[in-house]
């Protein structure tokens, strides 16, 4: 598979990554693009673990025993 640049501005950012990298484009275009997917799986893992103590307090926190369903929620709004 080919993967064709036409964007002078991407075609220009590769060249120079490259070039300081001592990289052929390719090579400069596969290494940008796996620290960019590498960085973007790190985020969502921090994300997951930030947000893990709420899911716990909220899994912890015992039922009411009460039914909230949409007709609940549709006279709470006034709505029919």
């Amino acid at each position: 598979m080919t993967l064709d640049i036409r964007d002078e501005d991407v075609d220009r950012l590769a060249e120079t990554l490259a070039s300081m990298a001592g990289l052929s484009k390719t090579e400069a275009v596969r290494m940008a693009l796996a620290n960019e997917l590498q960085r973007r799986e790190q985020s969502l893992a921090e994300f997951w673990a930030r947000i893990k103590p709420i899911q716990d307090a909220i899994a912890a926190t015992p039922s009411t025993g009460l039914k909230a369903d949409k007709a609940f929620y549709d006279e709470l709004n006034g709505q029919p």
